[in-house]
């Protein structure tokens, strides 16, 4: 809660070579992310490396098959295949990514629990999301659609989730393909039990922002932003609206007064930390006053691991 990653990984590491060994997986999978959260990739890689080559040991085989298939937490799977994005390798991070979708398609299939089957359909939708995002970093959305639409396909055994297909749909604006949009967003829209009214909402805000409708956009936006002070994604998005109507001083009034509210929160947002430094520089000629203030704000508040390269102020 206080974004302190640093102290959370000392503390892992020093129960590590103490705790029972039940416990120590878990140990593993909070030193590892405390790690790559402060952007330590290079030791979160080392340990990470080190950490499978010594399970890789593990004699007889039956019992390193056991370990790694029922013990070891799939996060930690997750972190493994990281290694290949942090080493920049992002062919191998595909394959790493392919590799545990295939392994959790196979769980899922044999899999004779309802309970053991759900968790691994839902794992499969997690990875199939982590590939689909890496697909859309290095803009090849024609993959990242290929890959997720399978998984919101009606024929599935289990029903795909409202924010699955709404991610999906989300992906398609981006690739400039209205109407594949406007067709998951509708059906996230008719879905009476699964969706919710936010998701709904953020939707149809995005879909009126592709279409240039700001105006409409801002609207949806603000009314959201009144039944849910604490929803940020939604005021982040109207700064965006507001900025397409013109409105520069609204949006940073809009962005401060949220900050205001709930520092501990939106000092960690980059994307809001960006947009309120966006609208700075647009705004005013004293944009590095502002920004020197924000950054004074920014770090009573964001704790560890925080890009500041979010704030765009010149070294």
């Amino acid at each position: 809660m206080t974004n302190s990653w640093r102290a959370l990984a000392r503390m892992a590491r020093d129960r590590i070579v103490q705790a029972d060994p039940e416990d120590v997986p878990l140990l593993w999978s909070l030193r590892l992310s405390s790690l790559a959260r402060l952007r330590l990739f290079n030791q979160a890689s080392a340990e990470v490396t080190n950490l499978f080559g010594a399970l890789a040991s593990i004699a007889p085989p039956a019992a390193r098959t056991h370990v790694l298939e029922h013990l070891l937490p799939f996060e930690l799977d997750v972190i493994h295949a990281r290694v290949k994005y942090w080493a920049a390798d992002a062919t191998g991070y595909t394959d790493a990514l392919g590799a545990l979708l295939r392994r959790c398609r196979r769980r899922a299939r044999a899999s004779r629990l309802d309970v053991d089957r759900q968790m691994w359909v839902e794992r499969g939708a997690r990875v199939g999301l982590i590939a689909a995002s890496q697909f859309i970093e290095t803009k090849d959305f024609a993959a990242a659609t290929a890959l997720l639409e399978p998984l919101v396909a009606t024929d599935q055994p289990e029903p795909p989730g409202a924010e699955l297909r709404a991610a999906l749909g989300r992906v398609y604006l981006q690739a400039g393909q209205l109407e594949k949009a406007e067709e998951h967003f509708a059906a996230v829209a008719a879905d009476a039990s699964g969706a919710l009214e936010s998701t709904k909402a953020l939707n149809a805000a995005f879909l009126a922002s592709a279409r240039g409708e700001w105006d409409v956009a801002s609207e949806i936006l603000r009314e959201l932003f009144a039944q849910d002070d604490s929803n940020y994604a939604a005021v982040n998005n109207l700064a965006v609206a507001l900025l397409g109507q013109g409105k520069l001083k609204e949006g940073i009034e809009v962005l401060e007064a949220a900050l205001e509210t709930s520092p501990s929160t939106l000092a960690m947002a980059e994307p809001f930390l960006f947009n309120l430094s966006t609208l700075y520089e647009l705004r005013s000629s004293i944009a590095a006053d502002k920004k020197r203030e924000l950054l004074i704000e920014v770090a009573k508040w964001s704790g560890d691991g925080l890009r500041t390269t979010c704030l765009k102020m010149s070294t």
